[in-house]
């Protein structure tokens, strides 16, 4: 991809990342040939950074991880970005202190609400560091996928005990601190201000295939996700929820 803004071609799509790429495209669409200053919380080793700066864009990267934003760095230079990336370490809950008001026209948050210690802290500031009109991409983990996957493994204890905890976990030895649900989650980035305009459902089908199905018929699985993303019920039962909110200008 070549360093020129415009129209955004992006990454091959995986099943995987097809439904953010799609409604991460159509926003750089709308921008057009502008460059953005994206601000992407919890980018680890650039998934998403590295090819936004190939399209022309600066990006600052947060994350808590060394190890990730040292592979960050290399990554960024072999892509030729090293100019357009910044590596910022530091962890979610700490992002008020790390970023300047209203200086970003996109936020990335990806697989970051579901494990920081206040949620509703670092949303806000989300939406404090975008600038009126600005964009936030946010990535939550699914509460009834993560029941589902349970009971469907056997393991129907872990299940009951996700499904009646309020903030959907299965106890202490949970990997992630909470999960949510559409409304929940939308709830969550209103309280800062934010207008969601789109709820997307990602690895509605990918989790749950037979490796075989889903890396034989890869070009058909992204399809069908893209397909069924923004459908209730499919929508709900994904392993994951991709909101997407703006600032009011």
């Amino acid at each position: 991809m070549e360093q020129t803004r415009g129209r955004f071609a992006g990454p091959p799509l995986t099943p995987r990342t097809a439904v953010i790429w799609s409604v991460l495209r159509a926003e750089l669409d709308r921008r057009g040939d502008a460059e953005l200053t994206v601000l992407d919380v919890g980018g680890g080793t650039g998934g998403f950074a590295v090819p936004l700066a190939r399209a022309g864009h600066r990006v600052t990267v947060v994350d808590a991880s060394p190890d990730a934003l040292a592979a960050l760095t290399r990554r960024a230079a072999e892509a030729g970005v090293a100019d357009r990336i910044a590596a910022v370490q530091g962890d979610g809950d700490a992002l008020a202190g790390l970023v300047e008001p209203a200086g970003v026209d996109l936020v990335l948050c990806h697989a970051v609400l579901e494990v920081v210690d206040d949620p509703t802290a670092v949303v806000a500031a989300l939406a404090t560091a975008l600038r009126p009109g600005g964009a936030a991409s946010v990535l939550v983990a699914g509460r009834a996928a993560a029941v589902l996957g349970r009971a469907m493994n056997g393991h129907l204890d872990v299940a009951t005990a996700l499904a009646a905890d309020p903030a959907g976990t299965a106890g202490p030895r949970d990997t992630l601190r909470r999960r949510y649900d559409a409304p929940g989650a939308a709830a969550l980035l209103g309280t800062a201000g934010l207008m969601v305009e789109e709820i997307h459902g990602v690895r509605v089908l990918a989790d749950l295939l037979p490796a075989a199905v889903a890396d034989g018929q890869s070009a058909a699985l992204v399809e069908l996700e893209r397909a069924l993303a923004a459908q209730p019920p499919y929508r709900d039962l994904a392993a994951q929820l991709h909101l997407f909110a703006r600032r009011p200008a």
